[in-house]
């Protein structure tokens, strides 16, 4: 179709608005209309890409004459130029594309199969592709191409998933009045987190009229709280919470404006505290003054509940070993049990698996008086040999 009769096409389609057919023909019509329009300009896009016309406007590329001269945003572009070599070796799809039977997303799906399949079976199911186009959403004919390529290069999924073994991350930042969670999931991992933030995210009934970004850090907030409410194995039996340390002679006086600092986060408002008090359980940990009994001397060799959760308020929550920030999960006796030390919180300290093996092992000694942490010389001769072994 040439731009003449596109022009004259726009008139015939604008007398045929003016005698009102239904809405549903109209849709039709303007749809079928709009996809021949963005095919006449990805004719136009090949002719000006082929003659390179665009370096006589004085631009570097296609893509930037689009960008400056049609205001177009880069994936805009980047669809128009896509196109335009697509319809040039897919002849039929073309055809279909200038008569308006199908739109650029569609020819997107084949541009993606021109890319990953064997243009000899592009060429073999080309014919079932193009009538799937002209009756099914441009999604629909992505996901038979996708389907296409696994059957013909099953090969090529296996070298997706070894390829996206080092993209593997998870990371949760604190940033700005919030946190973001970004990273790569494999495939299994990230199908079994989409299905349960799904199910859980559901709408609760018919005037369930919440944003879905907010069901789905709702439902995501239910699960942690489904996993902290049946227990952690590294809190040994007690049941884990986030830790939220608070001034209580505060709080009960001046609750307006009382904050607190939330582990892992930094300090929280007043109208937080206040939602995170209503939800939670509490564990009171007295800096000053007796509450209740923390030292149990020979009596018990594990440390209390009450005192582990002492000893990882008393760090933080972070391991006392030499520039360790890992998690506490050993309560260890700074003067061993076995050698008379007591179950007192002054003689306890939180450490994570590997410091808690470095310490037995004698890589690093507990001053018994300040909880401080000292490596030996032990460690300085064993880097030496390795050093020299090196």
């Amino acid at each position: 179709m040439s731009s003449t009769q596109l022009a004259d096409r726009l008139e015939a389609v604008a007398a045929e608005l003016r005698a009102y057919p239904t809405p549903t023909d109209a849709l039709r019509l303007l749809q079928g209309l709009s996809n021949a329009i963005d095919a006449e300009k990805v004719v136009l896009v090949a002719d000006v890409d082929e003659h390179r016309d665009f370096e006589a406007e004085g631009c570097s590329s296609l893509k930037n004459w689009l960008r400056d001269q049609l205001h177009l945003d880069g994936k805009q572009a980047g669809q128009l130029v896509r196109s335009s070599r697509t319809l040039r070796d897919m002849p039929d799809l073309e055809s279909l594309a200038v008569e308006g039977a199908v739109s650029l997303d569609h020819v997107d799906a084949f541009t993606y199969a021109a890319k990953h399949i064997d243009p000899m079976v592009v060429e073999q199911c080309m014919n079932p592709l193009l009538d799937l186009a002209t009756h099914a959403a441009p999604t629909t004919v992505r996901q038979a191409v996708k389907k296409l390529r696994a059957t013909a290069h099953p090969d090529d999924l296996d070298e997706a998933w070894i390829k996206g073994m080092d993209r593997h991350d998870l990371k949760v930042s604190v940033v700005g009045d919030g946190v973001a969670v970004t990273g790569f999931l494999p495939f299994d991992t990230g199908t079994k987190l989409k299905t349960v933030l799904q199910s859980l995210s559901a709408p609760t009934c018919a005037e369930d009229d919440r944003p879905v970004s907010i069901r789905r850090v709702t439902a995501l907030d239910a699960l942690l709280s489904s996993v902290l409410d049946s227990g952690l194995p590294q809190d040994k039996g007690v049941r884990p919470h986030v830790d939220l340390t608070v001034d209580l002679s505060r709080l009960a006086h001046n609750p307006e404006t009382a904050t607190a600092e939330l582990a892992g986060f930094g300090t929280i408002g007043p109208g937080q505290l206040q939602q995170m008090l209503c939800d939670s359980d509490l564990t009171p940990i007295l800096t000053a003054g007796r509450h209740s009994v923390l030292d149990v001397g020979r009596t018990h060799r594990l440390a209390t509940p009450q005192q582990r959760k002492a000893v990882v308020n008393r760090q933080g929550g972070t391991c006392a070993g030499p520039g360790c920030r890992g998690p506490v999960v050993h309560v260890h006796h700074v003067e061993y049990w076995s050698e008379g030390g007591p179950t007192d919180l002054a003689n306890l300290i939180g450490l994570c698996p590997r410091c808690h093996s470095a310490v037995h092992q004698g890589f690093f000694t507990i001053d018994p008086d300040t909880h401080q942490t000292h490596r030996t010389l032990r460690t300085r001769r064993t880097n030496a040999r390795r050093t020299r072994a090196g």
